[in-house]
């Protein structure tokens, strides 16, 4: 299965790349999810509200996540003891 990663894309983007981000990530059209943000801010400026949300959640396109590293019991110390 392949790994999968909402991120937001600088290959085809035209503000931010939330919109073909979004659109890589579920296999549609960027041009679909770029009109659902349009109407969706037609509608009462939620498209607007979601998408600076999305902007701020998700990390740019080749940016390295940080990941925790796994540790056994060994390696726990515990202070006062």
């Amino acid at each position: 299965m392949k790994n999968k990663r909402l991120v937001r894309r600088s290959d085809s983007r035209m503000l931010f790349g939330v919109a073909a981000g979004v659109a890589d990530y579920i296999g549609v059209d960027p041009v679909i999810i770029r009109l659902l943000f349009v109407l969706l801010t037609l509608m009462g400026a939620h498209g607007i509200l979601i998408y600076l949300i999305l902007l701020i959640v998700m990390p740019e396109e080749g940016v390295s996540v940080a990941k925790a590293n796994p540790f056994d019991e060994e390696e726990i110390v515990i202070k006062g003891m």
